[in-house]
C-alpha cells in the first residue's frame, strides 16, 4: 500500500466518522468507505494512537479532540495561548495565584501555558508537564464532556492511580463527581494531584462549541477561596468568546 493510498484511506475514514453524530461501528465505517474491515481496523488503530480518533467502551469510533483542536485553528488561525495570556495575567494579578492553561491529549492534560505570581509561596506547574484526567479539576470536566462510556473505559484502562490519599479511586466516585461538575460548570482539585495544593478549573470552548482547553487556578489549599469560582468562570468565558464561542 503506497503512502498516498494510506492518506486517502485515512481521510475517507475520518469523513465517514464525521458524518454521524454518534459513534460509528467498524462494520458501518467499513461499508461506508469500501475498505475491508481488517484494513479499516488497522488504520483506525493508527489514527487512535495519533489522537485523531477515539474509541468508546462499546468499541465504536468518534473523532478525537486533537483533530477538533487542529480544525479550529485552521478555521480561525487563532493561537490559543496568545488569546488567553492577557486574561490569565489579569486573573493572576487579581487573585495573586498561579493560573494554568491545559489541553487534553488522550488520557492526560498537558500544561501549555502558565502565569505565576511574584510571591515566595506559590504553586508552579511546568509547561509541557502532564497529569491524568481524574486528578485535575479541568480533567474531570473534560471527562464529564466525553460521557459515561468514555469515563468507564478510562477508569478501566487507567486503574485510577492514586497520587494522594484524596485522589478519586473508584469508577463510581468518578462517575458521581463528573456528573456534579458537569452541572455546575466548574470543578475543584482537592489535593488530588498533590498534597497541599487545591485548584479551581473551567473549560474553554471554540466557535463550534468544542472543548479546546481548560483554565485553572492553583494555590496552597489553605489559601483557595470559593469566591474565586466566579472569577475563574468569567476568565474562561472571555477566552472562549475570543475563540468564537
Amino acid at each position: 500500500m503506497s503512502s498516498i493510498q494510506v492518506i486517502d484511506r485515512c481521510a475517507s475514514l475520518l469523513d465517514a466518522i464525521g458524518q454521524y453524530e454518534d459513534a460509528s461501528s467498524l462494520k458501518i465505517l467499513s461499508a461506508d468507505t469500501g475498505l475491508h474491515p481488517s484494513t479499516a481496523f488497522r488504520i483506525l488503530g493508527a489514527l487512535i494512537e495519533a489522537g485523531f480518533v477515539e474509541k468508546t467502551a462499546a468499541g465504536h469510533y468518534t473523532l478525537g479532540q486533537k483533530l477538533a483542536r487542529l480544525a479550529g485553528k485552521v478555521r480561525r488561525g487563532i493561537d490559543l495561548r496568545e488569546q488567553a495570556l492577557d486574561i490569565m495575567e489579569a486573573l493572576r494579578d487579581k487573585l495573586g495565584e498561579t493560573v494554568n492553561l491545559t489541553v487534553r491529549e488522550g488520557d492526560e492534560v498537558i500544561y501549555i501555558e502558565r502565569v505565576t505570581p511574584n510571591r515566595m509561596m506559590r504553586v508552579e506547574q511546568v509547561i509541557g508537564s502532564r497529569a491524568p484526567l481524574h486528578v485535575t479539576a479541568v480533567g474531570k470536566l473534560m471527562l464529564a464532556e466525553l460521557g459515561e462510556h468514555f469515563i468507564r473505559a478510562y477508569a478501566s484502562r487507567s486503574g485510577l492511580k492514586a497520587y494522594t490519599s484524596h485522589t478519586i479511586s473508584t469508577e463510581q466516585d468518578l462517575l458521581n463527581i463528573t456528573r456534579q461538575v458537569h452541572s455546575e460548570g466548574f470543578a475543584y482539585d482537592n489535593e488530588e494531584a498533590e498534597e497541599g495544593v487545591g485548584c479551581i478549573g473551567v473549560l474553554v470552548y471554540d466557535n463550534s462549541q468544542q472543548v479546546v482547553a481548560g483554565l485553572s487556578i492553583s494555590a496552597p489549599i489553605e489559601r483557595r477561596k470559593e469566591e474565586w469560582v466566579k472569577l475563574v468562570k468569567e476568565a474562561g468565558k472571555k477566552i472562549s468568546e475570543r475563540l468564537g464561542a
